[in-house]
């Protein structure tokens, strides 16, 4: 499975994940995302997403690693990936017919999205 991953460019950018490569991706609290969290495998692909006044796809990475031996804390280390080169926004999300039952349109603040294939291909153009 492949997952989207929303941050607030003013606390955390995926200009900050490219200039360190990798991170643990922490501050989730809601029990849904903690859920998708522990999930996670490493190899699984990612879309760094940016919210407040951006609202874009901007960026990929993936897992290494899983530490989910906390539950209300999982450890997710992820590496960074590449800039998305045609970033897509809020608006193209909701205007395509990929999203439709998508948790990204129908739980706004959810922080920990999954996507299937065509989804993780809409953003990435892969």
């Amino acid at each position: 499975m492949d997952y989207l991953l929303k941050t607030e460019p003013s606390t955390y950018s995926f200009a900050n994940l490219q200039k360190e490569k990798t991170t643990v991706w922490d501050g989730v609290s809601n029990p849904v995302a903690l859920k998708y969290l522990r999930g996670m495998k490493p190899g699984e692909r990612l879309v760094i997403y940016h919210t407040g006044d951006e609202k874009t796809a901007v960026g990929t990475a993936s897992v290494v690693s899983v530490d989910a031996s906390d539950a209300k804390n999982p450890q997710v280390k992820i590496k960074v990936g590449a800039a998305i080169v045609k970033p897509k926004t809020l608006a193209d999300v909701k205007a395509s017919d990929v999203f439709s039952e998508s948790p990204l349109v129908r739980q706004g603040r959810l922080s920990v999205v999954p996507l299937n294939e065509k989804q993780y291909r809409f953003f990435t153009g892969e």
